[in-house]
């Protein structure tokens, strides 16, 4: 299966509770396509260089995808619908990246 890096942005005024449960039920959509994500990241809340959707600032979280092109489209889909996500990219990539 292809491997994918994916970063999103959730709003500032979110809790750390909050986005816990956005990767929680992100990792089930990408687990019921039949893929995995063997890591997951925190960087916490971070400046943004403009504003975006009206916030200044943003949780940011990456994850380590290995699953279909299916699965991945359909969590990329149902994060245009939720209204906490306010960006977020996925790159394919050859082998994922080991250290922090």
């Amino acid at each position: 299966m292809p491997l994918y890096e994916h970063v999103f942005l959730a709003r500032q005024d979110v809790t750390q509770a909050q986005v816990d449960a956005l990767v929680k039920e992100f990792t089930q959509v990408i687990e019921e396509g039949g893929g995995k994500v063997p890591r997951q990241e925190y960087w916490g809340v971070k400046s943004l260089s403009y504003k975006i959707k009206k916030n200044r600032k943003a949780h940011y979280t990456m994850l380590n995808i290995d699953a279909p092109p299916a699965a991945v489209a359909e969590m990329e889909r149902r994060m245009g619908i939720s209204t906490d996500v306010i960006r977020f990219m996925t790159i394919r990539v050859e082998a994922h990246e080991t250290e922090p």
